[in-house]
């Protein structure tokens, strides 16, 4: 055998002879027993005084939807129309399917079985402070699965603002409407 030809050969064997599989480490699966540790678990316990990235509260307002112990009456950021955008985004990708896009229950899942929301223009949900609209996004209602970890606070109070919007649009009336476009409104209808 020619010497080129042994090398080659010997390269390859070596190549084949240093696998090395990422999948066969050394590493516990979820609550997998172990003997390091005297409770026998291989998952650690967070360490008493700490805090997680990302789970500091330091406005519990934003976070929880609540001031002073009851359901927040206002908003605890200015409502500006890059809000209000963003809250009809996250509303149709996260709320639409159930409560539909106008907010009265009848999304495309209610119409494959599933149980029925209330309407969002209903008069209890229409005077209930925004606070409580948060909270039930947050933390769930009856059939209603609590989204807290899938839509950011800012989102939520986004969503509510949206809704908001929602509710007054579906009963708004002439009166309502600014007079400038009032105006504009009358010259367009003759």
């Amino acid at each position: 055998m020619s010497p080129r030809r042994l090398g080659s050969l010997m390269c390859a064997l070596a190549l084949c002879a240093c696998r090395q599989d990422m999948h066969d480490q050394p590493r516990y699966e979820s609550f997998e027993r172990s003997a390091f540790f005297a409770d026998g678990r291989s998952a650690r316990p967070q360490v008493e005084g700490t805090v997680a990235r990302g789970e500091l509260d330091l406005d519990p307002w934003l976070t929880t939807g609540r001031a002073n112990g009851e359901a927040a009456a206002e908003f605890p950021f200015p409502i500006t129309a890059e809000v209000l955008a963003r809250g009809r985004e996250r509303y149709d990708a996260f709320c639409a399917v159930c409560h539909d896009r106008l907010g009265y229950g009848l999304g495309p899942v209610v119409r494959r079985g599933v149980k029925q929301p209330p309407s969002l223009h209903a008069e209890r949900l229409r005077a209930a402070p925004p606070g409580y609209l948060f909270d039930v996004i947050t933390n769930g209602f009856g059939a209603m699965f609590d989204l807290r970890e899938q839509i950011a606070p800012r989102d939520r109070w986004a969503i509510v603002a949206h809704v908001r919007v929602l509710q007054r649009s579906q009963s708004a009336t002439l009166a309502d409407v600014p007079p400038a476009e009032r105006a504009r409104l009358a010259e367009e209808l003759k």
